[in-house]
């Protein structure tokens, strides 16, 4: 396996023990759904991106592929640019994980059917933030707007 396969699998295995143990039977915990890992690709050298879907929430997760790759530490929040958006990010922590950041999509799920409804849904958040960005719109020059002329027009 390639790390990282390895670094998604043990994210999912953490996750599917935190909902058999710390969160089972609470009362927003969605009983059709299931955790899963949803298209996690290598965003830099350094970092995976991809989407966990839990039984309680949905979260981008930014997760180092390397020990020592710096994030934000437990709790501490930062803005990351992921393709043309910009989302807020925890630091977090899970034994055997390690450190990583996420981002809240849904929480809690009640709104999905099921695993197959959760699962479309962040296939489509990823899809949208990978695929290419927008076109620059042109800004005016500033002067030119000032004082009411469009850039390109004769001073």
């Amino acid at each position: 396996m390639n790390r990282l396969a390895d670094r998604v699998a043990t994210l999912q295995q953490a996750f599917e023990h935190i909902a058999a143990t710390r969160m089972a039977g609470l009362p927003l915990v969605h009983p059709q759904l299931a955790v899963a890992t949803v298209g996690f690709q290598g965003h830099d050298d350094e970092v995976a991106l991809g989407v966990l879907v839990t039984p309680w929430c949905m979260n981008l997760v930014r997760l180092p592929l390397h020990e020592g790759v710096g994030t934000l530490a437990v709790g501490e929040t930062g803005s990351r640019d992921i393709g043309s958006r910009c989302f807020d990010f925890i630091g977090a922590h899970e034994r055997g994980v390690g450190a990583f950041e996420s981002a809240s999509l849904f929480s809690p799920m009640a709104e999905f059917a099921d695993q197959a409804a959760a699962r479309a849904t962040a296939e489509a958040v990823l899809k949208e933030l990978r695929g290419p960005l927008p076109p620059r719109v042109a800004q005016p020059a500033r002067r030119g707007f000032l004082f009411g002329r469009r850039e390109g027009a004769a001073a």
